[in-house]
């Protein structure tokens, strides 16, 4: 159907308005999350720490953000999108700052946990939030561009961290000085957080009233059609066989997918033995270069056909065929071709995937649901780490460890094609 001119002026605004700012903050934040990569060619030997004991400090994070994520998002419900975000950014900020201070294997495992709990509630924060914004037809392409940050933080990280540990500064070891440095964008933006973004359209004074109407009567009418259906209660959306599925599914996804994050550095170190660490990071921005451009059109595709669980499926196969290609003896070149299958297709499934669980889910059930699913799936971020160490044959081949990840995203793209969600109601979308 036609779009009005109303529309497009409102989504466009809408679009420019948030999703470069939130890009930078989630930028941010992935940073901070995987900087630990690239801090582990160096901080492993100065602290002699084990390739065991770096898997389960990098993976702990995961069971911080597990804990507190669902309490989070509830209380981001409660006093509102602007402060929480707010507060989330600004002790994320300091605590992967005090990084530069450990000193012993308890305190990597400390601080990674803490930083877990420190930024839970901040993806499906934005996840919830982009429902206050975003009609339907519109939110896989959004999610996606959002999702575009994380990869873009490993274009922007990955140089920044191999020039940081070539170069330390502040007479500080090359990972204390980049724990130090990569916190700083953070902690800026925490603040810039409490006066440029609006809790809600209602609270954005740079809509008019004639837009604003528009919008708010759409995501209103979308809500009602949804509740109209099955009005769910947060325990009903907590225990419902769907969204428990979903969080199978996205366990599997981000099983693999930080099974390579963490170890994506030292895949390629190995490939490439003769580079510097900055050569090196130079290096690991290629795939996610590549990247955002598949993610971003992939999910705008999705939008066009009202379609997710194929969309999330086939990206799911393509990175499990990276994988495959990557556990086998390579030239360099296709080590890096290998890489690039697969962050294309880990990522290329955010966007879709959670234009699924939206599909029916609102309120209060939205905001719990959601933090369930992200927080059950992020656990996976323990376990693939995990999995590529205990796989790790005694010559450092992750070979067996890369298969079994491709097994598992083979088997994410095999579930999301059995779950069913409610279709769209064209008569709704035509109001």
């Amino acid at each position: 159907m036609e779009k009005s001119p109303l529309e497009r002026r409102v989504m466009t605004k809408v679009a420019w308005r948030l999703l470069p700012f939130m890009c930078v903050c989630y930028l941010a934040a992935f940073i901070d999350r995987v900087n630990v990569s690239f801090a582990k060619l160096s901080m492993l030997s100065d602290l002699n720490l084990s390739t065991a004991m770096y898997s389960t400090g990098a993976g702990i994070f995961f069971v911080g953000y597990f804990i507190f994520e669902v309490p989070s998002n509830l209380l981001m419900e409660r006093v509102g999108a602007r402060i929480w975000i707010a507060r989330i950014m600004l002790v994320w900020g300091v605590i992967s700052g005090a990084m530069m201070f450990v000193k012993d294997q308890w305190m990597f495992y400390i601080l990674r946990f803490l930083l877990g709990a420190a930024e839970a509630g901040f993806f499906p924060g934005m996840i919830l939030y982009n429902t206050y914004w975003f009609p339907k037809a519109y939110r896989s392409r959004a999610v996606s561009i959002f999702m575009a940050a994380a990869v873009f933080s490993f274009v922007i990280g990955g140089p920044l961290s191999g020039w940081l540990l070539d170069h330390p500064c502040f007479g500080l070891k090359n990972w204390q000085s980049l724990f130090l440095i990569e916190a700083i964008p953070s902690l800026v933006l925490g603040v810039v957080v409490l006066f440029y973004l609006p809790d809600g359209p209602r609270s954005a004074r740079w809509l008019k009233p004639e837009e604003l109407s528009w919008l708010s009567s759409v995501l209103d009418a979308e809500r009602a059609q949804q509740e109209k259906k099955k009005h769910f209660t947060l325990m009903e959306a907590l225990l419902n066989p769907k969204v428990l599925l979903l969080s199978l599914i996205y366990f599997l996804n981000v099983v693999s997918g930080y099974g390579l994050d963490f170890f994506m550095p030292t895949i390629l170190q190995n490939a490439y033995p003769a580079l510097t660490k900055s050569e090196l990071g130079w290096l690991s921005a290629v795939p996610p270069l590549i990247t955002i451009p598949i993610m971003v059109v992939h999910g705008r595709l999705s939008d066009r056909f009202k379609e997710q669980r194929w969309h999330v499926a086939v990206a799911a196969w393509w990175f499990a065929i990276g994988l495959v290609m990557l556990s086998l003896r390579l030239s360099p070149v296709m080590v890096l071709v290998a890489m690039t299958l697969c962050v294309s297709g880990r990522w290329s499934v955010i966007g879709p995937f959670w234009g699924l669980p939206t599909a029916f889910l609102t309120g209060t059930a939205a905001a719990g649901g959601i933090a369930l699913i992200n927080s059950l799936g992020n656990l996976g971020g323990q376990a693939g780490p995990k999995i590529l160490s205990w796989c790790q044959s005694e010559d450092g081949s992750f070979s067996l460890g890369l298969r079994v990840l491709a097994v598992l995203v083979a088997l994410c793209g095999v579930l999301t094609l059995l779950l069913r969600v409610p279709k769209p109601d064209p008569q709704a979308e035509a109001n």
